[in-house]
Parts: structure tokens; sequence; C-alpha cells
């Protein structure tokens, strides 16, 4: 509990006015006497409801322990100055590279002592409110809440449906009168309570949020069973044919329920504040393997029938399934990969350090808590890098790209074992609770696993990556910059920017500054322990840092600035890359010379001992600084004859590349091949991150640039994921 009047006060006696267990809620009112709520089960109560409530005041004795100061890592910052360059040199930056390759100066910053006092007050308006606590993306309530799932499926991939019984138990402390459940698309054949057909109705449909399921109860029940089929108009199913496919010998379906499309193939409470356990049955096609975000299988079985079991309680958009021709390689003790039997190797190679990750994070910030940690390889059209689904884990192939430079993938999917399975955001609008933190957490994993110099690449990617979402979005919708969003009657996947990942990260590396890594991360050890298997809300987050900075510290970060305030902070951080300032270099080496120059192409062509070093990161930095510095269709060219971007098998690479080039006219290049080339991604691969920059590339284009983009969109949106779709579409209606 938390005194309301005195924040510092974690010894709090007397009448309260309601409970949530191992939930840090402010007294509403200082009253001496008062009615409780009843105490509800974790996660579920929703303050300013009207709830049935015990009728008896009964005074309450709680106290909370002070976090132990633990000590975890050492808080090592390396110090690492680069003497300005004075020559442009490929000789000078083969020197400068083996410098920084070969030494680092590394020494431990000196850790502020914990403050003896703490404050007096919240700083700013952090109280809990009602409404905070109401989700606009669910019509479900919060007096009829479910506690478990078991799930039967028969999964029809010649029609495209699966026909399914969902049994839901409702949680012990349901008191209502009925019970709602969000639908989308779904044909519901029969309703069931407590073993006898039910009262229910569909309600009014809404094109977003889709339509309500009531469900009538008696006192004492306990059971609703519904049994139901999706349809062709299910969003968070994507049906891949078998021609599609590595293998084509099966075809493949795969799920995405975040933010609220799981209710599109399983009718649910679909938001992210009610949890559930869930077992599964599922019937796939025989030389099928069905996987779950459960326990899973490693062999596929006789008749294509598999049983899985999630123990843990999880939020509905943490749901998956996914079936096809799949193998197994187990990665250590806790850890696997799944993928198409002509990929699976190559993917066990780049993810051959997930081990290692898993243990990295759990010496930072705590136990795992979900048992294993495995990942399923789906198709290219997967519209994201990744999904965090509990257990096992959705993943984009294009990250397979040989040289394990881009599995920070791997390190940002497995802190959401902690920051957002864990720790879950309580509604949409606390969206950057997730990412912010899980950035984060993915940024001190990676400098865990490959040190601060790779570390501080990534994190100069973030703030560029930022840097340039924000000038788009101060100029088009400058609300969308704030952290603590209101998404009342929008999508909840428009607030799936930079703001919440790249704004939110870099916020909480400004406190972790603020106060010291070894005060940080005690704090977030912490924060992840206490709040384990429950949802959290930006105000009560902001109630937790309160209890760790004093009120110096709070007006030196400007916390209110930055959760509450529109673009980003003259205070953010600015990361600096020793490797990245080589690559700067570089890019001025090219851009400073004539490409008309016949011996250019040997001035500005860098060793290859210099960049064998170079990862994925070095060589996007190094086409985004052509781009950003005015490069010329001549430098473009200049630098693919050295380099061979067109031909890169990387994915990033290549799409970095594409979108740069597709702003010139092809002069000097082969329209034709790159044409062929261009139609031949966009028709490949369906990862957002890479085909709407190049199709917006396009469309900023002459008419025949654009009419060419529309006439490719055609032929590939079948093959995209509903996701991208929706994104494109609007995309494209703006160039209309």
């Amino acid at each position: 509990m938390i005194n309301k009047n005195n924040p510092s006060d974690r010894n709090v006696k007397g009448m309260v006015m309601m409970i949530r267990s191992g939930f840090s809620v402010a007294l509403r009112i200082p009253r001496t006497m008062a009615t409780p709520m009843a105490v509800l089960k974790l996660s579920m109560l929703t303050p300013g409801n009207n709830q049935s409530a015990a009728n008896t005041a009964k005074e309450l004795t709680t106290s909370r322990e002070s976090r132990p100061g633990f000590c975890l890592m050492c808080g090592i910052f390396t110090t690492r100055k680069v003497h300005k360059m004075k020559t442009t040199s490929a000789l000078s930056l083969a020197a400068l590279a083996g410098l920084l390759f070969f030494s680092s100066c590394q020494q431990n910053e000196a850790v502020a002592p914990a403050p003896t006092v703490k404050p007096e007050k919240i700083y700013g308006d952090t109280s809990v409110r009602a409404e905070l606590f109401n989700d606009p993306h669910s019509y479900s309530t919060t007096e009829s809440v479910v506690s478990r799932l078991y799930w039967e499926a028969d999964v029809d991939f010649e029609k495209q449906i699966i026909r399914a019984t969902a049994q839901w138990t409702l949680g012990g402390h349901s008191i209502g009168d009925s019970i709602v459940f969000d639908t989308k698309d779904l044909k519901i054949k029969q309703v069931n309570v407590s073993g006898l057909p039910a009262k229910w109705h569909l309600g009014k449909s809404d094109e977003l949020l889709g339509t309500p399921l009531v469900v009538m109860l008696e006192e004492g029940d306990k059971e609703v069973v519904i049994t139901y089929e999706t349809t062709e108009k299910a969003e968070a199913l994507q049906w891949y044919p078998a021609e599609l496919t590595q293998g084509k010998r099966m075809p493949f379906l795969f799920t995405q329920s975040q933010a609220i499309l799981a209710r599109t193939w399983v009718p649910c409470q679909d938001r992210p504040g009610v949890r559930f356990t869930y077992e599964a049955k599922v019937k796939v096609p025989k030389g099928m393997l069905a996987l779950m975000s459960a326990s899973n299988p490693t062999q596929k079985s006789d008749d294509g029938v598999y049983e899985f079991s999630m123990p843990q309680p999880i939020p509905s958009y943490l749901l998956a399934l996914g079936a096809g021709d799949l193998a197994f390689i187990e990665l250590g003790e806790r850890s696997g990969v799944y993928a198409e039997p002509e990929m699976v190797r190559n993917a066990a190679f780049e993810f051959s350090q997930t081990e290692d990750m898993i243990s990295r994070a759990e010496y930072l910030y705590g136990p795992y808590y979900w048992g294993r940690y495995d990942m399923l390889v789906l198709p290219p059209s997967f519209p994201f890098g990744g999904m965090e689904n509990p257990r096992l884990t959705f993943l984009t192939p294009t990250v397979i790209v040989g040289d394990m430079s881009l599995t920070s993938l791997i390190a940002h999917e497995l802190a959401h074992s902690w920051s957002g399975n864990l720790v879950t955001n309580a509604t949409w609008n606390d969206f950057w609770l997730n990412e912010g933190f899980t950035v984060y957490f993915e940024m001190r994993i990676m400098e865990a696993v490959y040190g601060p110099d790779f570390a501080d690449m990534l994190e100069a990617l973030s703030y560029d990556d930022l840097q340039r979402e924000l000038a788009v979005m101060l100029e088009e919708d400058p609300e969308a910059t704030i952290l603590k969003q209101d998404l009342q009657g929008k999508n909840p996947d428009d607030a799936v920017t930079a703001i919440a990942y790249d704004k939110g990260f870099h916020f909480l590396k400004l406190c972790e500054q603020t106060v010291g890594r070894e005060r940080w991360d005690a704090f977030l050890k912490s924060y992840f322990d206490t709040y384990k298997f429950q949802t959290m809300i930006t105000e009560s987050f902001l109630q937790e840092l309160a209890g760790l900075l004093t009120q110096e510290e709070w007006n030196k970060i400007g916390v209110n600035e930055w959760v509450y305030g529109k673009g980003l902070p003259a205070n953010c951080p600015f990361p600096a890359s020793n490797r990245f300032y080589i690559v700067d270099e570089a890019v001025k080496m090219l851009l400073g010379v004539s490409p008309e120059d016949p011996d250019a192409k040997s001035m500005v062509y860098l060793e290859q001992d210099i960049t064998i070093r170079w990862t994925t990161h070095e060589w996007l930095r190094y086409i985004r600084g052509l781009e950003a510095g005015g490069a010329t269709v001549g430098h473009y060219r200049l630098a693919d004859a050295n380099y061979g971007f067109t031909a890169s098998p990387n994915p990033e690479i290549v799409a970095a590349w594409y979108t740069a080039i597709l702003k010139t006219d092809f002069e000097g290049f082969d329209p034709k091949k790159y044409e062929e080339k261009v139609e031949s991604f966009l028709m490949s691969v369906g990862r957002r991150k890479f085909i709407v920059p190049m199709y917006a590339s396009m469309l900023e284009g002459d008419e025949k640039r654009q009419a060419w983009a529309k006439e490719i969109y055609a032929k590939a949106r079948p093959s995209y994921h509903p996701l991208s779709q929706q994104t494109l579409d609007q995309l494209f209606s703006e160039h209309e």
C-alpha cells in the first residue's frame, strides 16, 4: 500500500477503500472508516467501477518491505575518446579501426549511494484514477472475468478456417449476472453454461472492436463453453500456401494476436488486464507439426493431434498458434528453434547464443519464469521482426543473415519475458511500458553478450530512428509523440511507433545515467519481482519511480515532460559510437569526391581488413549516411561498385539500399535489372519495416514510378499479412 499524502510511507494502518493484492494503489480518500472493496484477483480491479463488495469494514494493517540493495553487475561504462581524424584516406581509416579494435579503456563509474531521504510527495499528477483502468479496446468488464481456457480445435487448411470449442472457467471473484467476451468475425454456433444451453446474444458490431458476446449467468456458474468457427475475415490468421514455403510441400499457418486480434480466432476477454492459464488440443493435417505459446512437442505426431499446456497466466494477445512442415533443433537446456527443414540448421547457427542471453538476462533482472524459451521461424510474410509469445517467440526469417549480427531481435523478444509478458501494460495507452523497457533491456543484454561498442551502435541507430519519425510526427500528429497515449477510438496499432520503443528507451536510459547503474538495476529487479504476472499503468510506475528518485533527480530528469510532453526533451542522452565514427568518416570520404573522377573508385574504397569486421549495423549507417548527406546517383553507383549492395543477401541492407536509390531515377543503373530486383523483393518479403519505406519511396516519384508501385502492390498484396495490408492500403490511399 502507498499513502496518498506521503508516497514514501510504505506502512499504512487503518480503514481502506480498496485492496489490490500485490499492486501499489494510492488510498483514494483518506477516511478513518470505509467499506472495503472485495479483494479481487490479481490484475482485475478497476477502481471507481460499481462492484459488489463486502458489507463489513475490516481494519487492515499492511506493510511492504523496502527494496533490497542488490549488487548485480558493476556499473561499467567505457570511456573511449576518438580524436578527430586529420585525413580521410583509407589508410588512416584502417589505422583508426585497428586502434579501436585492439584497445578499449574501461573504467568503473562512481555510483552514487541510495538517497537517505525519500521524496515527500509525488512530483506531478500521478494519482490513480478510475478511467486509467478502463480498457477502451474491449467490451469485457471486470465484474465477471475468466481465469482458465481449455481450447479444442480442428484446423482446416483446405477451407482456411478453424472449428473450435473454447471452454472458459470463470475467476473465483466473478460476481456479475453476465459475462462479456470480445469477438470479431466469428461464427458462434452454440453457448453452454455449466453444461446447459445458455441465454446469449451478440451486441452491436464495431469496425475496429468487433462484436460483444454477452452470456447470461446465474449464481454458482463457473464455466462457459463456446462452440464457433473462424471466417475468412480473421485478421490474426495468416494462411500460407505450400508453394510459398521453403519446402513447398505443405501449407503454413501462423497467428498474430497483438494488439486486439485474438478475438478474431478465439472468443475471449481481449484486454491485457485479464490473465488466464490455458490448455489446448489441436488437430492439424498429418505430417504437420502444431505449436502454441505453451509447452510444445519436438516431433510430429502420427495422427496430427497435439496437446498443450500453459501454466503461467497470460493475457489474450500472447495466445499464439503455428502449424506447418517444421523441424526442431535444441540450442541449450532451455532453448531451441523450430523452422522448416530447409532453414532450421541456418536458424540454429544464427541463434546459437540464445542460452547465453537467457543467463545474462537472469543475472540482470531475476529469474526466467516461463520454463523454456523456444523460437519459431515464420514465412517471410510475417509483418514484424518478432513476436514475444511466451515459450515460443515468433521470428521473421529476414534476421537469418549468416553472421549473427541481427540477434538483437532475439535479445528484444527475450527481454519481453520480463517487460511485457511478466509485467504487462494494463491497457494499450501504456504501451511504452512494454516496449520502452524492452528496448532498454535489449541493449543491456547485447552489451553483456557482445560488449559496449556493439550496444553503442544499437543505441545510435535507435536515436536515428527516433529522430526520423519525430520529424514527421511533430508535423502531422504531435499528440502521437507523447509516451502516455490516449487511444480511445483509435487502433492500438497506431501506437506501434518509435515513440513507445525509442523515446521510452531513452527516458529509461536517462534515469539510469541520473541515479547510477547499481541503483537502477536494483530498482528494476525489484520492480519485475514485485509486479510479476500483473499489469501496470504509467501513473503507478511513476509512483514506483518516485520512491527511487530524490526530488532533485526527478526535476533533473524532467519526468513529467518526458512522459506527458510532446516531442523529445532537450536532455535526451546522445549516444556516441566509436565504430560509427569510422563509418561516418568513410561516408564523408565518398561524398567528398566527384564520381566522374577516373580515380574516384580507388580513392573511396575501404580495404577489406576494415570492412570485414563491419556488421549489418555499420553498413546500414553507411547507406543512411549517403542518403542524409545528399548523395547523387553517381555517388550511389560508386558505392555499389565498391561494396555490391545490390547483390547483398542481407534483407536489412537490401531494403535500406533500395529505399535510398528508389528516390533517384536509376540514372546510370540498369533500370530493368533494378526494377526486377525491387519487384522480386517486394513479392517475397512482408515485413513492414522493409516494405512500407520502399513503397513510400516509390510513391514519392513521378507518375510512372507511382503506377509501378501500384502494379507491384496489386500482385503482392494477397501474400502480405492483414496488418501489412492495412498499413499499405492507407499509404496508397494517401497518394490517390
